[in-house]
């Protein structure tokens, strides 16, 4: 229980001769005589029942016990001031509205519409948070967030949520450039020859690669790495002979680039869409909801025509 003879007297005084080292300095930058400060000093010893200073020098140095009391004292005062100042100096609640994305929609589609979006709302926050599909599921079920955009909810896990698809997009798989089987044809019998990464168990398009290497013989094939990051699966194929399984969205900045190349297939069974994810009692949402929503669909059409311009260019490449 916090001592009733305790005052802030006691902790503005203690803590400028804490910082100063003097209590004659100490005295001067609170503007108090030098007796007033030295007194209201002791009379905090006396409180806490411990010596704060070590006197044995002409320079206040702090002791052990003095120290311990600096830091939670200088914290206390410091959560007074900002209190005082959002009494006194309350600030305008911004607009904000937050988003749960997946990788497909992280690296090309959300930063595109979040620009646009803040381009005519210069004061809204886009607050964005990633994870698992259930876990930004739940977060917006609890109105914890406002959009989930990425892959289609599983039909199990899509209770109280409607899903507006902005465009279809391929799962692909993709190497480096300069990669043996970026030089001509290939067939699926050749990923035998090198190292698979897949995504994890509980990503959205696991079970499609899944059930895709089964449907060409290779359901017993190990996988090298599990990921859907962009920044770990990026540096593993720079660095190796790695095949990716990955949504297109994910890769796409880099098979754009030419640093990364995705590897035709003859028959395509990969692939799903990709949409925003809301609450069905949301009616129309937020002013800002609806101009991010406006905003992602302008930015998956222009995705969309140029997934599908790199998709004819691969597909060209398949004998």
């Amino acid at each position: 229980m916090l001592n009733p003879l305790l005052r802030l007297r006691h902790l503005r005084c203690f803590l400028e001769t804490a910082r100063l080292g003097s209590l004659s300095a100490a005295a001067e930058a609170l503007k108090i005589s030098q007796p007033a400060a030295s007194k209201t000093i002791r009379e905090l010893e006396d409180i806490l029942g411990v010596s704060l200073f070590d006197r044995s020098s002409r320079r206040l140095v702090l002791t052990a016990a003095g120290q311990v009391f600096q830091t939670h004292a200088g914290g206390v005062m410091t959560d007074l001031e900002r209190a005082q100042k959002a009494v006194l100096q309350p600030q305008k609640q911004r607009p904000r509205i937050t988003l749960g994305v997946l990788p497909t929609a992280a690296t090309h589609l959300v930063p595109e519409a979040a620009l646009a979006l803040r381009s005519r709302n210069p004061e809204a926050l886009v607050e964005v948070t990633t994870g698992p599909n259930w876990l930004l599921l739940s977060l917006l079920r609890e109105s914890q967030l406002d959009l989930v955009i990425g892959r289609m909810p599983p039909a199990g896990n899509s209770e109280g949520i409607e899903f507006t698809p902005l465009y279809w997009e391929r799962v692909v798989p993709v190497v480096r450039a300069g990669h043996p089987l970026a030089q001509g044809k290939w067939q699926p019998k050749d990923l035998r020859l090198y190292p698979l990464m897949v995504p994890p168990k509980g990503a959205l398009i696991s079970a499609s690669v899944q059930a895709w290497l089964h449907s060409v013989g290779l359901g017993e094939t190990e996988p090298a790495f599990e990921n859907v990051s962009l920044t770990f699966g990026r540096e593993i194929l720079r660095q190796s002979d790695t095949v990716w399984f990955i949504s297109e969205g994910v890769v796409h900045p880099e098979v754009e680039a030419g640093s990364l190349v995705v590897l035709p297939l003859v028959n395509e069974l990969l692939g799903g869409p990709v949409g925003v994810s809301r609450r069905k009692d949301e009616g129309e949402g937020s002013e800002l909801e609806r101009g991010m929503l406006a905003a992602l669909n302008h930015a998956a059409s222009k995705i969309s025509s140029s997934i599908q311009y790199l998709g004819g260019q691969a597909d060209q490449t398949t004998g």
